[in-house]
C-alpha cells in the first residue's frame, strides 16, 4: 500500500523489531507515516526496522521498553512526542506465548502472558487515549483525533487448549477494544483490532519447520498459504487511513479463512 495516505502522521508500533510488528511498521512507513519503533530486547532488529523505514523516505526512531511496565509505556509516548510533537496512530502489537497444558501451567507463566499481551495493550491504549483527547482532530492530518489498532489473534474466538493464557489474553483484547470504542468514539477516536491467523514469524517457527508440519498447518487455512507480516501491515495501513474512517469497534480477521473452521467442511 505505497502512497501518501498517512503523510505527516506519526505512529507508535510496539514489538516492531521483527515479525508482524515490523511488517506493520513498514506498511505505515510506505504510506507516509513517521514511525516510533518500540522493542523489548532486539535492538539490532529495531535498528534494521528504522533504517528500512528511512530508506522509504520517512523518519523513524527506535525506543526500548517493556509494554507490561507502566513507566516504560509512559516514557515511550514521551519520547514520541519529544521527537515528533504528536502521535496519530498507535498499534499495540507486542505479544508472547508460553505454552503449557492448564494443569501444568505455573501462575508466573499465566501472569507473564497476561501482563504483556493484555495489560501491555491496556497501558498503550490508556496513554494513546489521553494524548488523542488532548490533541483533538488535527486539521489536514486525519478526520479522526487518533487511531488505535490492537493486534489480537484468531484465538480471540478460536479456543486453544494448551495455550489458555494466550487465548484468554486475546479474548480480553476484544472487549478492551470494543469498550474503548464505545466510550471514546464521540471524541473522534477510532479503536479497532486486527486478528491474524497463521503468519510466518518466529512465534510459530516450531510448528512449521518441517514439510509435514507445514502441511498440517495448511489444513487449517482454506486459502492454502501461510500469511506474511506484510499481509497484516497492509490492512493496518488501510485501517489507519481515512479510507476506513467509518470503521470503529471492529475486528478484522486476516487469516486466509481460518475462522471458518475448515475441519467442519462437508460435515453438515
Amino acid at each position: 500500500m505505497e502512497g501518501t495516505t498517512l503523510n505527516n502522521q506519526i505512529a507508535i508500533v510496539t514489538g516492531a523489531s521483527s515479525g508482524i510488528g515490523q511488517g506493520i511498521a513498514f506498511a505505515l512507513g510506505k504510506a507516509g507515516a513517521k514511525v516510533v519503533v518500540n522493542y523489548h530486547s532486539n535492538a539490532e532488529g529495531a535498528q534494521e526496522t528504522v533504517e528500512k523505514l528511512k530508506s522509504f523516505g520517512t523518519d523513524a526512531i527506535a525506543v526500548k521498553g517493556d509494554v507490561s511496565k507502566e513507566q516504560d509505556v509512559i516514557t515511550l509516548f514521551q519520547k514520541a512526542i519529544a521527537m515528533f510533537d504528536a502521535v496519530d496512530i498507535v498499534v499495540p502489537n507486542a505479544g508472547i506465548q508460553i505454552d503449557y497444558k492448564l494443569h501444568e501451567m505455573a501462575l508466573e507463566d499465566w501472569q507473564k502472558v497476561i501482563d504483556i499481551n493484555l495489560t501491555g495493550q491496556f497501558l498503550c491504549a490508556r496513554e494513546a487515549v489521553k494524548l488523542f483527547l488532548k490533541q483533538g482532530v488535527r486539521d489536514h492530518i486525519s478526520k479522526a483525533a487518533g487511531k488505535l489498532i490492537h493486534i489480537s489473534s484468531v484465538h480471540d474466538v478460536i479456543p486453544w487448549s494448551g495455550h489458555v493464557n494466550y487465548a484468554a489474553s486475546k479474548g480480553g483484547i476484544d472487549m478492551l477494544m470494543k469498550s474503548i470504542c464505545q466510550g471514546y468514539a464521540v471524541d473522534k477516536i477510532r479503536c479497532n483490532a486486527i486478528s491474524p491467523g497463521a503468519i510466518a514469524t518466529k512465534i510459530n517457527e516450531n510448528a512449521r519447520d518441517t514439510e509435514e508440519e507445514r502441511k498440517e498447518m495448511l489444513k487449517l487455512i482454506p486459502y492454502g498459504r501461510i500469511g506474511q507480516p506484510k499481509d497484516i501491515g497492509e490492512v493496518a495501513a488501510w485501517l489507519a487511513s481515512d479510507h476506513s474512517d467509518y470503521i470503529n469497534g471492529e475486528t478484522i480477521y486476516v487469516d486466509g479463512g481460518m475462522t471458518t473452521y475448515p475441519g467442519f467442511k462437508g460435515n453438515g
